[in-house]
């Protein structure tokens, strides 16, 4: 395992410890709302000042961003080459109900270029990781996208455009077209942790609009790894900084475009 990746991985598990621990009892969560169904815990901001202390010691030189810390730049004055994307609890609703679909995402970005990318399920105890040109694993297991070729047979995942209410429209003729066209829709409130879901073969597509660089980054570097494609809803690189994603097997991928169209 690469030196970074080995780190980002201890980090995940120290975020992870955390988490579990307060999924302990629920009732002593101090929920504060960022805006309208986006909200934030102490938990939230425990597990990134953990995963950012581990990264700090390792690697000071770095720049990182983070959802609850924003940008930090690198202790040196030069500018940084890497910077590491941290989403500390993806999920955040589903963690504050009890719902066990949340993780830590984990990526890291060279020049621009995600290279490493982890995705740890504190409440599954699974562990998502993936180099640029290393492949994706779960656990010390190999994983892939699935076989499907036909968009009529695929299981795809999605995600509400909650935090961009303006786009719902857009978004309901979107899921009439997939829930008509595949073989099923499910919406499990996790993104990153969907798109680790396509790598490993659970689901065979992936979209969802209005997210953020740490929804995505560690989630669609594992899907490439894994053998599959991702753009923008055009099918388009930019899909970090647009916040509009795909994801898909080679052959579902052009059919999941035209049918968003």
């Amino acid at each position: 395992m690469h030196p970074m990746l080995n780190i980002a991985v201890k980090a995940a598990r120290r975020a992870g410890s955390i988490i579990n621990r307060a999924a302990l009892d629920r009732t002593k969560l101090e929920i504060h709302s960022k805006r309208a169904n986006d909200f934030v815990t102490q938990v939230d901001r425990a597990a990134e000042a953990a995963i950012i202390d581990i990264i700090r010691q390792a690697y000071p030189d770095h720049a990182i961003l983070g959802e609850e810390s924003g940008e930090l730049p690198a202790k040196s004055a030069a500018k940084a080459e890497y910077r590491w994307i941290i989403d500390p609890l993806d999920g955040t609703t589903n963690f504050i109900h009890g719902f066990p679909q949340y993780c830590v995402s984990i990526g890291l970005e060279r020049r621009g270029m995600v290279e490493h990318g982890v995705i740890y399920d504190p409440a599954k105890n699974e562990l998502f990781t993936a180099s640029k040109g290393g492949g994706a694993f779960l656990d010390d297991r190999r994983i892939r996208v699935t076989k499907c070729v036909n968009l009529k047979d695929a299981l795809v995942g999605t995600g509400f455009p909650f935090k961009e209410l303006t786009r719902l429209d857009l978004y309901c003729r979107q899921l009439k077209e997939i829930m008509q066209t595949s073989s099923g829709v499910r919406r499990a409130g996790a993104a990153a942790l969907d798109l680790a879901y396509v790598a490993a073969g659970r689901l065979d597509a992936f979209w969802e609009m209005g997210l953020s660089p740490w929804d995505m980054a560690a989630g669609a570097l594992m899907v490439q790894e894994a053998g599959g494609l991702v753009g923008d809803l055009a099918g388009d690189a930019g899909w970090l900084e647009r916040g509009d994603i795909t994801a898909a097997t080679p052959q579902v991928y052009p059919q999941l475009l035209a049918a968003l169209k």
